[in-house]
């Protein structure tokens, strides 16, 4: 069968087309559709002749089979050490595999390297920190990845994702007016409890634009009024793009390369709009990634930077607690055990641990931090990513959540502070499959119970 109804090798492009494929329940019909797709070997080998540049081919022709990546694999660990859980087996089974065979395999074939794609791997990229060839597998897993979606031997929710991004240029059904309405009713909610807060939309010139994470609109929409709250406080001059203030890219996980580029342009379209001094994003780790570090290249911007100068939600706060921009109570401050989640996404591949570190001194009693071992850049990833969400591989998913779990219980702490998304996702299902007691926060509601509420926005009586 060379197309399905629901899975073929077509985009999503439009809403409805996006409602249609929702209405097929946890994707049952989309998955038996799967199983008949063709698979176009011309298009597949002719993609990797166009696209596979020298550093991927060095790549897969260096490997020396060593296999001093396999520990640094958390799924590899939490699998009994199965040695096809080693990174380096796994990427040299798959697109080594289509390479070597220039292309022609068959759908079996492209439905297993799209199971190990999507649940053995998360592109954490910590195997390509301790392999002595500089060989990263988590690069080459997200060019699988769009081999496998140009095939469409994606899974369901990823198609779904991708396509959302195309509709709404968000990875959720949320529009435009929709962002503006709810960032304006959730900061009128908290008005009388902070004097002149506001929503500033669409001003030109501000110091800060700041862009979110489609599932605060959504999904926590108290996220967004905190971030006001926090900026007011700190007297930012700042504002939202009423469009392109969407950060995220699941199409990033998906491998729908054309969507990412969409994506990262709508944001770059606001910052050349408005003019701002610099771009914040919200607490999201791969919404930085696609957005500061890949999407310059998706847009293709020669400098390898966006249009302004774009930084994690992180980097802003600790910058604004250090300028005493935000002042703590010493008095609320932490006083029980708590680690903190380093994402895969801004500390090992920008290397900002230390922002989150400095965070912790100035809202955390001393005594009290105590770090995740390993941590850092060394951290394991926590099994979130475009894993969260898939169904199909819940149960690999689940187990890999076991590595983070173990990690957490060794801090002896019950508060996880997660500053990104997914982390956040993670963690949160983590504890509601194995219920050891913990409880996970962002940073924005911590530092709001402690901050020290400046004159200009206490209530008259």
């Amino acid at each position: 069968m060379p197309e399905g109804k629901y899975c073929n090798k077509t985009p999503i492009n439009t809403p409805e087309e996006v409602n249609f494929l929702l209405s097929d329940t946890s994707g049952s019909q989309y998955y038996k559709e799967m199983e008949s797709l063709d698979v176009d070997t011309a298009l597949l080998w002719g993609t990797i002749q166009k696209t596979m540049k020298s550093r991927l081919k060095t790549w897969l022709e260096i490997c020396a089979h060593c296999g001093m990546c396999a520990d640094s694999c958390f799924l590899y660990l939490v699998n009994d050490r199965d040695p096809k859980q080693v990174p380096a087996y796994k990427i040299q089974s798959t697109l080594g595999e289509i390479v070597k065979r220039k292309g022609k395999v068959d759908n079996a074939f492209m439905r297993h390297a799209m199971e190990v794609a999507w649940s053995q791997c998360t592109c954490c990229n910590r195997c390509g920190t301790y392999c002595p060839h500089g060989i990263d597998t988590g690069i080459m897993f997200g060019y699988l990845r769009g081999l496998l979606y140009q095939q469409g031997f994606v899974p369901w929710e990823m198609k779904i994702g991708a396509g959302m991004h195309r509709a709404y240029r968000a990875q959720m059904d949320v529009t435009d007016a929709d962002f503006v309405e709810t960032f304006e009713w959730m900061v009128e909610e908290m008005e009388e409890e902070y004097a002149g807060l506001t929503v500033p939309v669409d001003v030109e010139n501000a110091d800060i634009l700041y862009t979110v994470n489609a599932r605060e609109v959504k999904h926590y929409p108290e996220d967004l009024a905190e971030a006001a709250v926090l900026f007011h406080a700190a007297g930012e001059n700042w504002t939202v793009p009423s469009k392109g203030w969407e950060q995220t890219s699941l199409a990033m996980f998906a491998g729908d390369w054309a969507a990412c580029k969409m994506q990262v342009e709508s944001v770059y379209d606001a910052m050349e709009r408005l003019k701002p001094k610099r771009m914040i994003g919200t607490e999201c780790g791969h919404a930085h990634r696609a957005t500061v570090i890949e999407g310059p290249y998706w847009a293709g911007r020669e400098n390898g930077l966006p249009p302004v100068e774009s930084i994690h939600y992180v980097e802003w706060l600790a910058e604004a607690l250090r300028e005493g921009k935000l002042k703590i109570d010493p008095e609320k401050r932490i006083k029980e055990l708590v680690t903190i989640q380093d994402s895969c996404n801004y500390v090992r591949n920008q290397g900002l641990k230390n922002a989150t570190r400095e965070i912790i001194s100035y809202i955390v009693e001393p005594g009290y931090f105590v770090e995740m071992s390993p941590n850092k850049e060394h951290n394991f990833c926590c099994g979130g990513g475009g894993f969260n969400g898939i169904g199909v591989f819940r149960k690999q998913r689940n187990k890999g959540l076991e590595k983070k779990r173990d990690q957490i219980l060794a801090t002896g702490a019950k508060l996880v502070l997660a500053p990104c998304h997914n982390c956040w996702d993670a963690i949160r299902d983590l504890e509601e499959e194995f219920e050891i007691g913990i409880r996970w926060s962002f940073l924005k509601p911590v530092i709001i119970k402690m901050l020290v509420v400046p004159d200009h926005m206490v209530p008259e009586e």
